[in-house]
């Protein structure tokens, strides 16, 4: 009996623990907005209680706060900034072209109508760069060489020849004193080498900058590219039109071939006779057909329609 007892009041304390679960669950979830909200009053007042620790921190030590104001701008990401940054680019690219568009003003270019034989970009510089400084050289290749590209065996501009030439000095009074002090005169220099005995060829272009040799250089290309194209699609024409002119006579000639193949073979058989094939057809009808035809009476078409 005692045990049945204790049995008895140990169930009953189970399922009185599982009720009191229950009810507690059914409370909790009853009370969850009331806990979240408690839950975001509780962290509001933490993150006040940090900006007022910050705010005496900063008091205390201004050092501080002018630290954390820099590093908190730098994260934050600001468009201003990078606008800046590109309207500060381009002011310093327009301050290099007005610059570099100075210097192009300030330079001269000198054309040599005439360049000696095996003289090149290289020897030029050394010898007219004894009477100032030069920015730029163009020697232009002679004849149809200026479309050619440079052969395996060939060493470089050494075995090209050169018709003419332009030379850019950085200073146009230097370039001045330097076509009128060398126009005509012997070129001079050692006298092993092979332009000794020449005589320069040298003209100041006034009012003559490199970008007019590079648009007009740039022009002479673009049309040497265009006569090009023009011959190769003309040379296209031809072979097509040869090619299709040897197809048709490769054609006929392999149909005559093919008559004369069976005139062989009807000579070495002998003559054929004819087949003559006959066709049932109908007899025509004779021209006066109308006069054999059976004509009624008008007697007998009264009795029919019952005419009067």
């Amino acid at each position: 009996m005692k045990k049945r007892k204790s049995k008895e009041a140990s169930s009953s304390e189970t399922l009185g623990e599982q009720h009191h679960q229950a009810d507690g669950e059914t409370l909790q979830h009853d009370a969850s907005p009331i806990y979240n909200d408690a839950q975001e009053v509780a962290a509001s007042s933490d993150i006040k209680k940090k900006k007022k620790k910050k705010k005496k921190v900063w008091e205390e030590n201004p050092g501080i706060a002018e630290e954390e104001k820099e590093i908190d701008t730098a994260k934050e990401p600001n468009s201003h900034s990078n606008d800046e940054r590109k309207n500060a680019r381009k002011i310093k690219l327009k301050k290099r072209l007005l610059k570099e568009a100075e210097k192009a003003d300030k330079r001269g270019v000198c054309y040599l109508s005439r360049i000696p034989p095996h003289m090149d970009h290289v020897k030029l510089r050394h010898i007219l760069s004894q009477y100032g400084d030069i920015q730029r050289i163009y020697l232009a290749p002679e004849g149809d060489s200026a479309a050619q590209a440079p052969s395996k065996g060939s060493r470089g501009s050494r075995d090209r020849a050169f018709s003419e030439g332009w030379v850019e000095f950085t200073n146009k009074t230097v370039a001045k004193r330097v076509a009128n002090m060398l126009n005509g005169e012997q070129i001079g220099g050692k006298k092993r080498s092979s332009f000794y005995y020449d005589l320069w060829n040298i003209k100041y272009l006034s009012k003559f900058k490199w970008d007019d040799l590079t648009e007009e250089l740039a022009y002479k290309k673009a049309i040497r590219e265009q006569k090009l194209a023009l011959e190769l699609s003309a040379a296209k024409r031809e072979r097509d039109f040869y090619l299709s002119r040897v197809d048709q006579s490769r054609a006929l000639s392999s149909i005559e071939e093919r008559l004369k193949k069976k005139q062989k073979v009807q000579e070495d058989s002998g003559p054929v006779a004819k087949v003559i094939r006959h066709f049932p057809q109908k007899k025509p009808i004779p021209a006066n057909a109308e006069g054999n035809k059976a004509v009624l009476s008008d007697d007998i078409l009264d009795a029919v329609f019952g005419g009067s």
